[in-house]
């Protein structure tokens, strides 16, 4: 559990002293999309490590899920609890590989560390973006069947 006094401090995510632009820009977003870290791989801890490979098959389960739904072999509700399980799984990871979230409004610079609320907060609305996008893409496609 994060410490009550750091979350009140501020946060240096390695991209963010990075200059502007689409360099910034593409750090940010492999940021969003990528949940794990770096130092998160070479952590020594068994535990952390069994995790980790934990969640890497989990997102190849969750990319055959929606291969399958894209052609037209899986309706919605798998794919929602497909979805629902990987947000989860999402979370315990963030907060120990990223434990950090924006502060202020999204195009600004400033971080702290991050609650399990903030982190809960944070991956739903993320998730819940990104599920609408592909859901939106895949029915006007014709591939999905709701």
């Amino acid at each position: 559990m994060v410490d009550p006094r750091m979350l009140t401090e501020p946060v240096q995510p390695p991209y963010a002293a990075e200059g502007g632009g689409l360099r910034r820009l593409a750090a940010e977003l492999w940021d969003h999309l990528w949940p794990w870290s770096r130092s998160g791989f070479r952590h020594p801890r068994t535990q952390l490590r069994a995790l980790q490979g934990a969640g890497l098959a989990l997102a190849l389960a969750v990319s055959v899920v929606w291969v399958l739904a894209a052609a037209g072999r899986l309706e919605a509700g798998a794919v929602i609890g497909w979805w629902f399980g990987w947000s989860v799984f999402e979370v315990i990871v963030r907060l120990g590989a990223k434990p950090y979230v924006k502060e202020g409004p999204w195009w600004g610079r400033r971080y702290r560390a991050a609650s399990l609320m903030d982190m809960l907060c944070y991956v739903g609305f993320k998730n819940l973006l990104m599920g609408a996008a592909l859901f939106l893409a895949l029915k006007s496609f014709g591939l999905l069947v709701v």
